[in-house]
């Protein structure tokens, strides 16, 4: 299952969102998405996890968490839609 995380500073990485999320169990993948020009974080990523029941727990208990001077925002993850800019 994927994962939303959102809400967190510009200064969290990689590491910190699996050490985050390991507590629930196996982690498949981990990603923050970056400004593609900056390279700055947009303070949102997702991760994601092979086992629905844990994902499911890492979600119930991880949303809303409060982690320095922000509350994460953390929910399933929708599908991601194909669109074009023009």
């Amino acid at each position: 299952m994927d994962i939303h995380i959102s809400n967190f500073s510009a200064s969290f990485k990689e590491g910190d969102l699996k050490e985050l999320f390991s507590d629930f169990g196996t982690i498949k993948s981990v990603s923050i998405i970056r400004d593609r020009f900056t390279g700055e974080s947009k303070c949102f990523g997702f991760v994601s996890m092979p086992n629905e029941e844990e994902a499911l727990e890492a979600i119930n208990r991880l949303n809303n968490q409060q982690i320095g001077y922000r509350k994460l925002e953390v929910s399933k993850a929708q599908p991601r839609t194909n669109y074009r800019l023009l």
